[in-house]
């Protein structure tokens, strides 16, 4: 359950964000961390749309409510929309009433964090392990069994169903 807390602190940063994105620094400083998938700068905006690659490559994050993930209910995997790697088992996906796609833990392996400081704040911001795609955040304030809530952009995202068995 989101607190009123967690709601007003969430509500101003994006706040912060939309008057003033130059206060949000790139959390990937050159050469830090290093990805199986690379592509040039003209590559990704080829492969990504425009609110894609913005979420991605450069880190923003999209209205809370307006993801078509938020209603998915069907059996499935939720992969990365850069590079396809599987990311979330739907068997992992909640409504935590946030307005953005949350699962309590990702597919093994699959997402890594590093410390972002943007905002004014601490947090912990996930992203694809295989081509560093800007996914969202994790928060402590999850369903059981894991606590976590892993709050994801949905256009980070694709969604695909599971094979129906005959």
């Amino acid at each position: 359950m989101i607190t009123r807390r967690v709601f007003l602190m969430a509500s101003s940063a994006i706040a912060t964000a939309i008057a003033f994105p130059g206060l949000i620094p790139l959390a990937r400083a050159a050469g830090a961390e290093t990805f199986e998938v690379v592509k040039t700068d003209d590559e990704w905006r080829a492969l990504l749309t425009d609110d894609q690659y913005r979420i991605l490559r450069h880190e923003d994050t999209e209205r809370p409510f307006t993801s078509a993930l938020n209603h998915e209910k069907r059996k499935g995997v939720f992969q990365c929309a850069g590079c396809a790697l599987p990311l979330y088992s739907s068997e992992a996906k909640y409504d935590s009433g946030t307005g953005w796609p949350s699962f309590w833990q990702s597919l093994s392996g699959a997402v890594a964090t590093r410390e972002d400081n943007s905002l004014f704040m601490t947090r912990t911001e996930c992203h694809c392990s295989r081509c560093g795609g800007h996914l969202g955040h994790v928060f402590d304030d999850g369903p059981p069994p894991t606590g976590k809530r892993h709050c994801i952009n949905g256009l980070a995202l694709a969604f695909v169903p599971a094979a129906k068995s005959s």
